[in-house]
């Protein structure tokens, strides 16, 4: 079985591979020249583990002279040629690019850490191969990458003084908040993850552990998954970042059903050094794609921007623009702002009035659809997970709407529940979906969030706050807003008892609503 899958993992490294470098060399071909091309070449990690890699330095490169260097780890699953056209690019604009193969994938040596205290050190060990095998200059090191990348490029920067500038795209700063946020395991995308690396890699057995902890619900496990999650989260180690004072470039679409974007923002609000957040359409990495193919791409051409100023000095006025950029659902164009809690102008409650009681164990047809396809139809042709109101089945389903908007509605930001929750059981699982409702009570998926709780009274009411995943959405005028409760989703999974019911009620005292965050109208 193992021979099998080396032999499956060495044919599809050499048929990406082929694909990435051909597709890239055919776009970037008018700038290839001005380059040196790719060298493939073996590093020692940590423990002298063989990563591979490839290195690209600009032309003319003679060793009179040190270039910025900037080091890419990969993305989950992905081999070292994923950032062949970029880094042909970088190369040309006056960088050394050393792009590598994280440990435990493809055809670099050890097992996957999950970006753990081994990848880091990986990292530290390719910046110091390329300082003593090409013309890098220590004084100007960065770190970007996609997804795992990204992660690790963070935390690099932590553990790392040399990193002075990072570019994270389509990565975690949480990764807990991430992939079992709400305290609701995010089945699809650990599962996407789980089989991935299956595929692509060698996972070791700490890692497995894990998966089938995670996959398996026992609680007595969770503070272990947590603390696992928490050392491999760049938000634990924000102190450091700032204190190395790393230039950070955080990227993420709306629509990411891996990493989702509350995560980055929360992150982004804790850096005190020089900082950028951008937000745009898309699911995870779907944003960046093009890019790796070396067609026109705003995210790698914000990233060239940003280490050409902060690693080259370039006067590019990247650090004079508003350094949270957004791209509403809904509209094209970019909107600037001086930082996140700035992108609401003012909120709007819509009261969630009455008692309503939920039976559970049934999906009623409000979902937030696939990992991956859902946000990429939203992306390429703005066509969200829908739900017909009227027809959602009451007794699985708990439905509040607004009035009609005389005025478009530009929903900016995180919108959240407040309620009061009575369960029949210890424990539980909602999921909360904000809709915009047209004429004809057909709603389009504006954000959604799950929610669990565990050893809670039976028959005791308490408090719910949950914070749905942010957005930039426009709700055209004649529609309303809906908050949609349900139980079931097969985007996560459920923990509620066969038979248990959840009952929903609004206080006197406290009053239950799903606040809206709005921007400037």
């Amino acid at each position: 079985m193992g021979n099998r899958r080396g032999a499956l993992r060495t044919t599809a490294v050499s048929a990406v591979s082929v694909s990435l470098i051909a597709a890239g060399a055919l776009v970037a071909a008018p700038t290839a020249q001005a380059a040196t091309g790719i060298r493939f070449v073996d590093i020692a990690g940590d423990g002298g583990t063989v990563l591979k890699a490839n290195v690209v330095t600009p032309a003319g490169a003679d060793g009179t002279r040190r270039y910025p260097l900037l080091v890419l780890p990969t993305s989950w699953g992905l081999p070292q040629v994923e950032y062949a056209a970029q880094a042909q690019r970088l190369a040309d604009s006056g960088y050394v690019v050393v792009s590598y193969n994280v440990r435990g994938f493809w055809q670099s040596g050890g097992e996957i850490e999950v970006a753990g205290p081994r990848d880091t050190a990986d990292a530290s060990q390719v910046i110091d191969w390329a300082l003593a095998h090409t013309p890098a200059d220590a004084g100007h090191v960065g770190m970007a990458g996609v997804s795992y990348g990204a992660g690790i490029g963070l935390l690099t920067a932590a553990k790392d003084p040399r990193v002075k500038a990072v570019a994270a795209l389509s990565g975690w700063a949480d990764l807990i908040d991430s992939i079992y946020s709400g305290r609701t395991q995010h089945l699809q995308a650990t599962a996407l993850l789980d089989g991935a690396s299956l595929v692509t890699g060698r996972q070791s057995a700490e890692l497995r552990q894990i998966f089938d902890a995670f996959y398996s619900s026992v609680l007595a496990k969770e503070p272990d998954l947590i603390a696992w999650g928490k050392r491999r989260s760049a938000s634990s180690f924000v102190d450091q970042i700032n204190r190395n004072g790393a230039a950070v470039m955080l990227a993420n679409a709306w629509g990411d059903t891996i990493f989702p974007p509350n995560q980055y923002a929360d992150f982004y609000e804790r850096l005190t050094g020089p900082k950028r957040l951008q937000f745009r359409p898309g699911d995870h990495a779907t944003a960046e794609l093009t890019g790796l193919l070396g067609l026109p791409n705003d995210v790698w051409t914000d990233t060239a921007r940003w280490f050409d100023h902060y690693l080259k000095g370039a006067d590019n006025g990247v650090d004079r623009e508003q350094p949270v950029r957004l791209k509403s659902r809904s509209t094209g164009g970019y909107e600037g702002y001086p930082d996140w809690k700035s992108v609401a102008a003012t909120e709007h409650k819509i009261a969630l009035a009455g008692t309503t009681t939920l039976h559970t164990n049934v999906d009623s047809g409000a979902d937030a659809g696939v990992v991956f396809l859902s946000s990429v139809l939203d992306q390429l042709a703005k066509a969200p997970p829908m739900a017909s109101l009227p027809l959602l089945p009451r007794r699985w389903a708990a439905v509040w709407q607004s009035e009609k908007y005389t005025a478009a509605q530009r929903v900016r930001g995180t919108a959240a529940l407040h309620t009061t929750l009575t369960p029949t059981a210890e424990s539980g699982t909602l999921i909360a979906y904000l809709y915009d409702v047209g004429p004809l009570g057909v709603g389009k998926l504006v954000s959604n969030a799950p929610y669990t709780f565990h050893g809670r009274t039976p028959g005791r009411p308490f408090g719910v706050d949950l914070e749905l995943y942010s957005t930039a959405y426009d709700v055209p005028a004649g529609h309303r807003l809906a908050l949609v409760v349900d139980t079931v989703d097969p985007l996560y999974v459920e923990h509620n008892p066969s038979g248990a019911r959840l009952t929903f009620s609004s206080p006197g005292h406290d009053p239950s609503y799903v606040s809206i965050p709005l921007g400037e109208q």
